[in-house]
């Protein structure tokens, strides 16, 4: 994808105009008088916020221009939601309704399949946390998205998590300037950890005290994948001396861990 594209859907980003807090405030009074030439200026005026946002979704694959339009519907219902009243900065209104916007997109073009039923409790969800974020300009909670559709919370947070599109591991949480923080940085790696290093240690002194023979059985078994039978035949013994060996060098790893 490419963030510094120029031109996107025909629009020359390099020349997007930028508006003050004073000059959106009269377009907005403008606007709700009926001046539809207002709302334009205001949607050729904010097109900079909605560029901001898409680079958020750089990493994903998708065409800029898809996403730029994407984000345009979303800076338009922002627009025409927006209530001066609540004395509240019109970005701090319209970016979370243009990632939003683009987040539904990339669900509905998501790859991995979510049962209707579970994607229409979700986007009744999405549907009710706009109408919520419209009404007290903050972001819902769970609990208050749950009452409003008069569900049990657990079902909401299983819907939204359903429809949620797939991570990458190498997609960057955090960037100072130096090197990235990526996803995988984040996650805790529990086999990695000294009390699974320790007892590593432990399994593998307690296996030099076996036999040759119980060591090839439990090799065969546990690291080969075999039965018991298809380890008697290898060897040349009875599958009741297999199970018996077996269980007696078990049972010395466990004596020795």
């Amino acid at each position: 994808m490419l963030v510094n594209k120029v031109e996107i859907c025909g629009v020359n980003t390099s020349k997007l105009p930028v508006l003050t807090e004073n000059q959106k405030c009269q377009l907005f009074k403008a606007m709700q008088q009926g001046d539809l030439s207002a709302r334009t200026s205001l949607i050729n005026g904010n097109l900079r916020l909605v560029l901001s946002v898409i680079q958020r979704f750089g990493n994903r694959g998708e065409y800029v221009d898809d996403l730029f339009q994407v984000g345009c519907i979303g800076l338009i219902k922002a627009i025409d939601n927006f209530d001066l009243s609540q004395n509240v900065k019109f970005s701090t209104y319209a970016v979370p309704m243009i990632i939003g916007e683009i987040r539904r997109y990339l669900r509905d073009n998501n790859s991995v399949r979510v049962s209707r039923s579970l994607r229409d409790t979700a986007y009744k969800a999405l549907q009710i946390r706009d109408n919520l974020v419209n009404q007290y300009s903050r972001e819902p909670s769970i609990n208050e998205i749950a009452r409003e559709l008069k569900m049990p919370r657990e079902e909401i947070v299983f819907a939204l998590d359903a429809i949620q599109e797939p991570i990458s591991l190498f997609e960057p949480v955090y960037h100072d300037g130096g090197d990235p923080i990526y996803v995988m940085d984040q996650i805790n790696d529990e086999k990695n950890q000294d009390l699974y290093w320790l007892e590593n240690i432990a399994i593998q002194d307690a296996l030099r005290k076996l036999s040759n023979r119980e060591k090839l059985i439990l090799n065969l078994r546990f690291y080969a994948g075999k039965t018991q039978m298809e380890v008697a035949k290898e060897i040349g013994i009875s599958q009741a001396q297999v199970s018996r060996l077996e269980k007696a060098a078990l049972n010395h790893i466990r004596k020795y861990l």
